[in-house]
């Protein structure tokens, strides 16, 4: 991931103040310029950082702070809201409201991903329950309409384009005319993008936007084109009011910052991040849950919806029972694979959960992880109801084991290292007895039902000491169920 470097770096410069006895002058400035060179190599604009740092200093006057005070907490909020502060415009983008037709219209240079974007986007809100619709009126680029046709056809949301029209204005008016009279409550317009910024290019989308008159004007980022970002995010909101703007390819190894200061150009939000060339890696970008990551302290709000979004409501509460009872089968873990698979890519929900650094999951392991997953689930495709059902490992010997390698095409050896696997996790599922999963918004639940000793069995060594030890997972539990502000910063609390 692309701020998974960033996100580490300041992560450690916060582990290492944590780690100083006495929280001095010396120190605070040692963790502040630490974090200014990790934003300034991700190609953070330099104003906006040197902004950042005076601020803080601001907020944290060392010498004001009576000795009972926490400096720690104290500074880290201080870098949090900051954080936060540079992400977030301060005024929320245009919302399409289902059933009431929207227009929403692309800009972007050529090659930020504008035309794979807007398919992305229409098939979110498709999933949501809106009825989407594309136009293309990119007729500069040769195959704009043909990518764009077939991305629209393997998604199965209807589009419109032409191969013999050349007015883009034409083809944009028409098409949304076209998809209004088919109740379509949200019609994406895709317009050209240029190698180069040039007058022809703003003019062409000067004269689509006035003729659409769009809801929404998204801009649409490269996260590679690095400190370029700032000017560029400047003259297209000069040209057209942008609203909101998309950050594609964070699943690269670019630096990604300066699409982030995007924000200041353009000042309007970021509203979804590009996380990959799949139609489903494409994530809602919140500022507080994102900052929260970017800083290893998780988002467990976000965890939660994910599990509340591939787990059907019907069988939440059988899954709870399972969890409170502590008995894991085989089935079970087939099931969770599933969950696990449907959720996303691993690295992504992972580092949702605090003390995970995105950077534990570099991308080859990832896939790595993920065709594991596939293997152990087609050998237990081989299995009889009774080998999936029993909790009772005495149950799989060596016929079995021989049978299920023949019925899957893998080794032997294979079977029992998903038989290993399988023990790992049943131990790790025993030591959940009694603890619930809380329902959306009911974030301090999840404090009344967990205790550090209990999550400290649960979590990987690597990770707990990641967090700071006991110590470090005691304070988290108490920020997460009694200080509000820290509700927030976990996603949760009142929005």
């Amino acid at each position: 991931m692309v701020l998974a470097q960033l996100g580490g770096s300041i992560s450690r410069a916060l582990q290492q103040m944590s780690n100083a006895t006495i929280i001095d002058e010396k120190v605070l400035n040692e963790c502040l310029n630490e974090i200014t060179r990790a934003l300034l190599q991700s190609d953070v604009q330099f104003k906006l950082v040197r902004d950042m740092q005076s601020n803080i200093k601001k907020i944290v006057n060392l010498d004001d702070l009576a000795a009972g005070h926490n400096k720690r907490k104290i500074i880290q909020q201080a870098i949090f809201n900051e954080l936060c502060k540079m992400l977030d415009p301060g005024k929320p983008s245009f919302t399409p409201k289902k059933g009431k037709t929207s227009v929403v219209m692309f800009v972007g240079l050529q090659g930020s991903g504008k035309t794979t974007t807007c398919t992305k986007y229409a098939y979110y809100h498709q999933k949501k329950g809106w009825r989407p619709a594309l136009v293309c009126a990119d007729t500069f680029r040769a195959g704009a309409f043909d990518q764009l046709k077939q991305n629209a056809t393997k998604a199965k949301i209807p589009f419109y384009g032409s191969y013999t029209e050349s007015d883009p204005v034409k083809i944009a008016v028409e098409g949304v005319e076209t998809f209004k009279k088919e109740n379509c409550d949200l019609i994406i317009v895709d317009t050209s993008g240029r190698h180069k910024q040039e007058a022809a290019l703003f003019e062409e989308m000067r004269q689509v936007s006035e003729a659409t008159k769009p809801d929404l004007v998204i801009f649409v980022m490269d996260s590679s084109i690095g400190q370029a970002a700032f000017d560029q995010a400047q003259a297209f909101k000069q040209s057209v009011s942008v609203g909101a703007v998309i950050v594609t390819k964070m699943d690269g190894h670019a630096k990604g910052g300066g699409a982030l200061s995007a924000v200041a150009a353009t000042k309007s939000p970021v509203i979804f991040i590009g996380t990959g060339e799949h139609m489903d890696e494409f994530e809602i970008f919140d500022v507080k849950p994102f900052v929260s990551r970017l800083l290893g302290m998780g988002d467990w709000s976000g965890f939660m919806d994910k599990i509340h979004e591939v787990v059907p409501m019907d069988q939440q509460p059988e899954l709870l029972q399972k969890l409170s009872e502590g008995n894991f089968t085989l089935r079970i873990m087939y099931e969770q694979f599933q969950n696990i698979l449907k959720m996303g890519p691993i690295s992504q929900v992972f580092s949702m959960l605090p003390g995970f650094s995105a950077e534990l999951m570099p991308k080859g392991r990832e896939k790595e992880s993920s065709a594991k997953i596939k293997r152990y689930m087609t050998m237990m495709d081989s299995m009889t109801n009774e080998e999936l059902d029993s909790t009772n490992p005495k149950l799989m010997n060596e016929s079995r084991m021989m049978r299920i390698a023949r019925g899957s095409g893998r080794q032997v050896r294979e079977v029992m290292e998903m038989l290993e696997e399988y023990k790992r996790l049943a131990k790790i599922w025993s030591k959940m007895k009694g603890l619930k999963i809380p329902k959306k918004g009911e974030m301090s639940a999840l404090s009344r039902n967990m205790n550090a000793q209990h999550m400290s069995k649960v979590l990987p060594p690597q990770m707990l000491k990641q967090i700071g030890g006991m110590g470090g997972l005691q304070n988290l539990m108490k920020q997460m169920g009694s200080t509000k502000d820290m509700m927030g910063m976990f996603g949760g609390g009142d929005k």
